[in-house]
């Protein structure tokens, strides 16, 4: 029986809800498809924070790199100052670890109703692959006359053809093992260095895949064509900073960020791979129940599809999709049940789910990413890396 050594970061406010929904969902499917769970969590967030005056140390790193896998809650507490927790731990985990892609499902499952009035599940299932550890997040800055008229603020961004030819690459093998499209987002007509770095890596990469597809779409016409039209996207491969705007857009369009799964992923298996819910700490709704661990469970599932347990992953995908459709409401009071009863009902429809309940198995992205997901092994010494870079 294979056993998973799983980092459990429950961080802060709804945080600890959602991940433990989520681990109870993790021991169902254990159950169901014989595996075993060890998990071993990790008090980072603004408790840690304001006891100890630090984020992220070293020896926590060195700790985390030796499981197979991280969950993570939410962290972010008004007691902290914006940033200081997220670019902390958060970023700085994403840098550590080399997790050059930023998984974003953006699935509207049966059941659940968009925003928008005629997107249906059956025209909306693509992934936003936004590189996660450059551009504006990684580049630094500085003010100068700060406090007068005369203040002038400085940010940096790098793109480098490694990082973005990482993602790329697994932008095709992704889009390759799913409908074979593959759209750049970026804004060439004016970020024309970066914009041609990435444009230049495309079509380096591209010309190994001939059977995929590709097109491109301007950041600002994304905001329009994808909430008017998802179906005509599947894999959207794009920067940090484009990534993070067009991805929250999609959740939107797929019923909130309460469903909106991610993971923080190191295509390499070089450094444990980060699941986390797309949605933030939400401290002022902490305790009451009113949290949907939805997204927490999908990313959950996502963890398991690059463990290689595929059958698993989608069983767990399948049976979220199942409970979604029985709420009265996607958040808040008005579900119809609370936060842990939500992942009780998950967690036991996942004994009998179907693996086919949300249609071919071999179209899920569940299984595009077990069957591209690497072993986590061969990982580089510990003092390659470093929590120094924050920003």
């Amino acid at each position: 029986m294979p056993t998973y050594d799983l980092a459990v970061i429950e961080g802060d406010g709804i945080g600890p809800e959602v991940t433990a929904a989520a681990l109870a969902v993790l021991d169902a499917a254990a159950d169901r498809f014989g595996f075993s769970v060890t998990t071993t969590g990790y008090p980072l967030g603004a408790g840690h924070y304001l006891e100890t005056g630090v984020a992220l140390d070293d020896q926590t790193v060195a700790a985390l790199s030796k499981h197979d896998a991280i969950l993570f809650g939410a962290v972010g507490d008004p007691r902290v100052a914006p940033g200081v927790l997220e670019r902390g731990v958060i970023v700085a985990l994403r840098v550590a670890f080399r997790q050059s892609v930023n998984v974003r499902p953006a699935r509207l499952y049966p059941g659940v109703r968009s925003p928008m009035r005629d997107v249906t599940p059956d025209d909306c299932d693509l992934v936003i692959l936004r590189e996660n550890t450059e551009g504006l997040y990684a580049g630094g800055g500085s003010t100068v006359h700060g406090g007068t008229g005369n203040a002038t603020a400085l940010q940096s961004s790098v793109t480098t053809a490694a990082a973005t030819r990482e993602c790329v690459e697994f932008a095709f093998r992704l889009a390759a093992a799913r409908r074979k499209r593959l759209t750049l987002c970026h804004k060439t007509n004016i970020l024309v260095h970066a914009g041609r770095l990435w444009e230049q890596i495309v079509d380096e990469v591209g010309a190994d895949y001939p059977d995929v597809e590709r097109d491109y779409v301007h950041a600002d016409a994304m905001c329009q064509h994808l909430p008017m039209n998802p179906g005509r996207f599947d894999v959207v491969v794009t920067d940090n900073l484009f990534g993070d705007i067009i991805s929250d857009l999609a959740a939107t369009v797929i019923g909130g960020l309460g469903i909106a799964a991610s993971a923080n992923f190191n295509p390499r298996g070089t450094a444990p791979s980060i699941f986390e819910p797309v949605h933030g700490s939400a401290p002022d709704i902490a305790g009451r129940g009113w949290a949907n661990p939805a997204a927490a469970i999908l990313s959950a599932s996502l963890c398991l599809a690059t463990l290689g347990e595929r059958d698993a992953a989608l069983a767990c995908e399948a049976a979220t999709s199942v409970v979604l459709s029985g709420l009265t409401a996607l958040t808040g009071p008005g579900m119809g049940a609370d936060t842990a009863e939500i992942g009780r009902r998950v967690a036991a429809k996942v004994s009998d789910v179907a693996l086919d309940a949300l249609g071919d198995p071999a179209r899920s992205l569940m299984t595009a990413m077990a069957g591209l997901a690497p072993a986590n092994t061969a990982r580089p010494p510990l003092n390659a890396w470093s929590t120094e870079r924050t920003d």
